[in-house]
């Protein structure tokens, strides 16, 4: 007579549930698939092989030829348009980011009440992000500062002299910069959906003791938005940094008058695609992004100091 076998009733549904679990994480994976191909080829293997081409001499007429660090040293040491290239885009950010952002926050607070037919004000001042940094914004945004256009026009109507700033040494970056700045719809949203955020029964503690309208900005609208804030900077800057079709376009792809546009990006961009030398634009293109992630981290570290979160943690 043979012994019972032992119980596996207890067995079964667990071998079944890993089964179901096995199958549900293929079908993830599968679905999956079409998305890490995309990545592989169209981000991790140009990103791989740009790394390659920096450390080469390449032209579309010939194969990479290996040279190390000399297009790095090249850059740094015998190049004065690449600082000349760096220093326009370090301008333009310190400048546009700052003045966007201000005038995204004060949109931001005008907008934030009841008030009839708000919605049509929001989607009005939203619009100029919505057209985005395209290249029709551009060349209209060219023809209405270059000599003879609107701009230069009404300086002439209220007797200032008319000043074709487009080719202008003095006036051609801060028209690019002016442009930026006219494009603070996205950042306005964000800040919006953020004031959002604040309970009104703070902005009633305050009015209690009297604080008036700068206390309740400086002391509840301030800190409790610092999030956001630091969000908004950290992308701006991001975005800034690679700039390209304002300047390409107000420019005619020349960076002028006298590479006062010469935007850092553009310069790449003649350094790879009118100098045929994609190698060295490989390492431009490489030192902008080491720039970029170091400047995000250092950004990263003095956030700990003001950006204050809802639990009251400073990470």
């Amino acid at each position: 007579m043979r012994p019972p076998r032992p119980p596996t009733a207890g067995r079964a549904p667990g071998r079944a549930k890993n089964r179901r679990g096995f199958a549900d994480r293929t079908a993830g994976y599968v679905f999956l698939l079409p998305w890490f191909a995309g990545l592989a080829v169209f981000t991790v293997g140009p990103l791989l092989y740009s790394l390659y081409l920096s450390f080469t001499d390449y032209s579309l007429l010939q194969s990479p030829h290996w040279v190390g660090l000399a297009n790095f040293r090249e850059m740094f040491t015998s190049d004065p348009r690449f600082f000349h290239a760096a220093r326009v885009t370090l301008v333009y950010v310190v400048v546009s980011v700052p003045v966007k952002l201000a005038l995204a926050l004060g949109v931001a607070l005008l907008l934030n009440r009841r008030r009839r037919g708000i919605g049509v004000y929001r989607s009005l001042f939203y619009l100029p992000s919505l057209l985005g940094t395209s290249v029709a914004v551009a060349l209209v945004w060219r023809s209405l500062f270059a000599q003879g256009g609107a701009v230069s026009d009404g300086f002439g109507a209220i007797g200032l002299p008319k000043t074709d700033f487009i080719n202008s040494t003095t006036w051609a970056l801060p028209a690019i910069i002016l442009l930026a700045c006219w494009q603070f719809g996205a950042p306005m949203v964000i800040f919006l959906a953020g004031l959002k955020q604040i309970p009104t029964e703070l902005y009633d503690a305050v009015d209690v003791d009297g604080a008036g309208k700068w206390g309740r900005f400086r002391h509840i609208t301030l800190p409790l938005l610092s999030p956001v804030i630091f969000f908004n900077v950290l992308l701006e800057t991001i975005n800034s940094f690679q700039a390209f079709t304002p300047s390409f376009i107000i420019s005619n792809g020349t960076g002028g008058p006298a590479d006062s546009t010469l935007f850092y990006t553009l310069y790449l961009y003649q350094r790879g695609f009118t100098d045929f030398r994609f190698g060295y634009a490989s390492a431009m293109a490489w030192v902008l992004l080491a720039a970029v992630a170091i400047l995000t981290a250092l950004m990263f570290r003095v956030s700990r100091v003001w950006v204050f979160y809802g639990d009251g943690d400073n990470r």
